[in-house]
């Protein structure tokens, strides 16, 4: 009688079974983490062509507004001058000043030409200066800044009323009040001893210069007042005016408390040493 041969069962170890589903466990959770973070990276690099997208959209959106803004600017009737308004206007004729101008209405107000509206002004010699601005949609507004004249010229029996250019502003029949009259028969007007004239009366105080009746130079350095009383001041040169005009102010101060009816020469060409002297 054979005897029969029988295998005897294996069996896998416990802590070979714990570490392989420790390992399996593992292996999924690495998979997960891989899958989460391809898909955040997919979702980054999508945002991010997003981004991109809407940014070049708004670029050329932004280019095409401007390129439409200025076409419509510089083409478009919508654009074009249909209104000139002028301010500053006193002895210039506004409504003259507009027709000057009317050359530039229906030129669309980027395309005004700057040049030609310099030269119609500059037929205005009243106009010192001036500033234009534009006012969208259709309106060009010109602030003018008129000459003021600073001594009175006589000429026959009128007055001209220049300012410190030599340009005669306006012509009167009677002796402004509290303008000096300059004595130009040794000078023309606008030359530089008339121009030294004018700057020695805008130093003066307004009341000092209401007391000056009249003023004359043949040279830039020995300027002269007359006053109203019959009083003279001797000026000199230009330089130093307004430590010149504030001694004149002190000494007219002091002469009116002390005699004031006699006739004195001021002497403020040295304006660290003010004299009044009688006049002989």
């Amino acid at each position: 009688v054979s005897a029969a041969r029988t295998r005897a069962p294996q069996t896998t170890p416990i802590g070979a079974r714990v570490r392989a589903a420790e390992t399996a466990r593992e292996a999924r959770i690495a998979r997960k983490r891989r899958r989460l973070l391809e898909r955040a990276e997919v979702r980054r690099f999508t945002r991010r062509s997003r981004h991109r997208r809407v940014a070049w959209a708004v670029a050329g959106g932004v280019v095409l507004v401007l390129a439409v803004s200025i076409l419509v600017a510089v083409y478009s009737p919508l654009m074009a001058l249909r209104t000139i308004e002028v301010k500053g206007a006193d002895r210039v004729d506004a409504a003259e000043l507009r027709r000057a101008l009317s050359g530039q209405l229906g030129t669309p107000l980027a395309r005004i030409d700057l040049g030609e509206v310099k030269q119609q002004i500059a037929a205005f010699p009243l106009i010192e200066s001036y500033v234009t601005e534009e006012e969208p949609p259709d309106r060009l507004v010109v602030t003018v800044t008129e000459r003021t004249p600073v001594v009175a010229v006589q000429s026959g029996k009128t007055f001209d009323l220049v300012d410190p250019a030599g340009i005669v502003v306006q012509s009167t029949g009677k002796r402004p009040a509290g303008m000096p009259v300059a004595d130009v028969r040794s000078t023309q007007l606008g030359s530089p001893v008339f121009r030294t004239m004018t700057e020695v009366v805008l130093a003066l105080p307004s009341a000092v210069r209401s007391q000056v009746s009249g003023i004359s130079a043949s040279t830039s350095d020995d300027v002269t007042l007359s006053m109203t009383d019959g009083s003279k001041v001797v000026w000199g040169s230009p330089s130093d005016s307004a430590d010149k005009a504030a001694l004149l102010a002190a000494l007219v101060k002091d002469h009116a408390a002390r005699t004031p009816d006699t006739k004195v020469e001021y002497d403020v060409s040295a304006p660290d040493n003010g004299i009044i002297r009688s006049q002989s």
